[in-house]
């Protein structure tokens, strides 16, 4: 089976992994990035299967103009990939409105939007799976990573909702959930305007992690994510929710544990139990050195 693909930032990292895959198989591409130039090499090694397009996944117009672009060169979308993403470093305390707008703005109103703009086509032709690109951030909060943490939960929130909504009209959902990943997310991670030294102690060792992700060789490389999201849109059985990468299993399962404990403590606590599980314990803090993927 051909299928048609509209995917999101593409220039580079997990989402150009992705849109090569997808067409090395033979299936029909529009890649998209605010500059598309940097996919010239792509649209060339795969003429006729590829479309590379320029989108701001945070200007409307652009999102409806893509929409469009898909039906009149491929003749319709049936695998949207959220993946156009950005990260901003900074405690609550450091992050403004504006920054915290502009940070939601990508990693929730756009893949909103897109859906949105997809779903007539999906319920019309019956089928058509939407993969939203969240991060192990999605279920577990990373000091420093504040916004970015609550995009990735609004995200999974909205696509576990939407799975529900449109189960009855064949389209399928989900949440796909890298660790890390050898990828530019943490050069290339923006910075708040009002950083405060003191939560250097809280906040240092993750930066330092995220900087340095890109050369790490230990982490995953981009070309796993692809694979994934292949075997992910073919098979029939496939979870909503899918961590991907060499470390996400053990980080979230360390965050499962932990909520686990809190779950037992703040249930003895209402019940007034004397005794509250967990109360000599250790805080667990399942968050990783190198942070999520993207």
């Amino acid at each position: 089976m051909t299928r048609r693909w509209l995917v999101t930032g593409c220039s580079s990292g997990l989402g150009r992994a992705l849109a090569g895959a997808a067409a090395e198989a033979g299936d029909l591409v529009v890649a998209t990035a605010r500059r598309p130039a940097t996919m010239d090499d792509l649209a060339d090694r795969y003429p006729g299967r590829l479309s590379a397009l320029a989108l701001d996944v945070c200007d409307a117009g652009q999102c409806e103009a893509a929409v469009a672009h898909a039906v009149d060169r491929f003749g319709g979308v049936d695998v949207l990939v959220n993946n156009a993403g950005s990260g901003l470093f900074g405690a609550v305390e450091e992050v403004s409105d504006d920054e915290l707008r502009a940070q939601l703005e990508v990693l929730t109103v756009a893949p909103w939007r897109l859906t949105r703009l997809v779903l007539p086509l999906m319920r019309r032709q019956g089928f058509g799976h939407i993969v939203n690109v969240s991060s192990i951030a999605g279920r577990i909060g990373l000091p420093g990573l504040s916004a970015y943490v609550a995009g990735k939960y609004a995200l999974e929130g909205m696509s576990q909702a939407l799975a529900a909504e449109v189960a009855p009209f064949g389209i399928r959902v989900h949440a796909v959930e890298p660790g890390g990943f050898a990828t530019r997310y943490g050069t290339s991670l923006a910075e708040a305007a009002g950083r405060i030294p003191a939560y250097a102690q809280s906040t240092g060792d993750l930066e330092a992690g995220l900087r340095g992700m890109a050369a790490n060789p230990d982490l995953t490389r981009p070309e796993v994510f692809a694979h994934h999201v292949l075997r992910l849109v073919a098979s029939p059985t496939a979870p909503l929710r899918l961590p991907i990468g060499a470390d996400a299993y053990a980080f979230l399962e360390a965050a499962e544990a932990a909520g686990t404990t809190e779950l037992a403590a703040a249930h003895a606590f209402v019940q007034g139990s004397a005794e509250r599980p967990g109360t000599d314990a250790a805080p667990v803090t399942p968050f990783p050195a190198s942070g999520p993927a993207r």
